[in-house]
């Protein structure tokens, strides 16, 4: 009976796991002339202390997560920016925006050692960004001031502070932001914003799921 109660809660185990993106080792891209957060990383999630400051941090997929159509996570804030305009270049702070980075078939491996700056440039990028910030309604998909067609804003959550989860769905969210199928998931990224309002955020994104 040990055993067998063992080897339920091994598959158990296994099987919780099975998805799940740990946090731990995602590389920090900073953006010129401007400061950047503070970020604090676990396997199971990351904390952030933005102040006046912009930065990300992002990681690789391996392949097998490639043909993911759909995420859950939870992510909290205890400070908030002010509700901002964020299809505004220069305006658009955000407590937490999580990436998703999809690129076509043809094109996800042969990119495996490409950095977050120069997918984001790829003119074959696809970005969704789900958003926790601004003055948008939940739902709402608007342009990014930056991406141009290769990215779009989802807002998750308006400005404020709380502790939520999500579940989204990618495939329909690939297909209403861009008219056409989801490409290939390649990489992930997390991005915190204060440095237009010069206020702070604090905040943490874990759980992490892909299915």
């Amino acid at each position: 009976m040990k055993l067998a109660a063992a080897l339920a809660l091994s598959i158990s185990l296994a099987a919780s796991a099975a998805g799940a993106v740990p946090f731990g080792k995602w590389s920090e891209q900073k953006f010129p002339r401007l400061p950047g957060n503070q970020w604090s990383q676990s396997p199971q999630g990351v904390e952030v202390r933005s102040n006046g400051s912009v930065s990300l941090i992002w990681t690789r997929l391996p392949a097998s997560d490639g043909a993911a159509t759909r995420a859950t996570w939870d992510w909290s804030v205890s400070e908030s920016v002010p509700g901002t305009q964020l299809t505004r270049k220069g305006g658009d702070d955000r407590n937490l925006a999580l990436y998703f980075v999809f690129l076509p078939q043809d094109r996800a491996e042969a990119s495996r050692n490409t950095s977050i700056r120069k997918l984001l440039r790829d003119r074959d990028a696809r970005v969704l960004m789900y958003v926790w910030g601004g003055t948008h309604a939940r739902g709402e998909v608007l342009p990014t001031p930056y991406l141009g067609t290769r990215g779009k804003t989802l807002i998750r959550r308006p400005a404020g502070t709380g502790s939520y989860q999500e579940s989204v769905d990618l495939n329909a969210d690939f297909q209403r932001a861009f008219g056409e199928p989801k490409t290939v998931l390649v990489g992930l990224a997390v991005s915190s914003d204060s440095d237009d309002t010069g206020t702070s955020v604090q905040a943490r994104l874990g759980g992490l799921r892909l299915e």
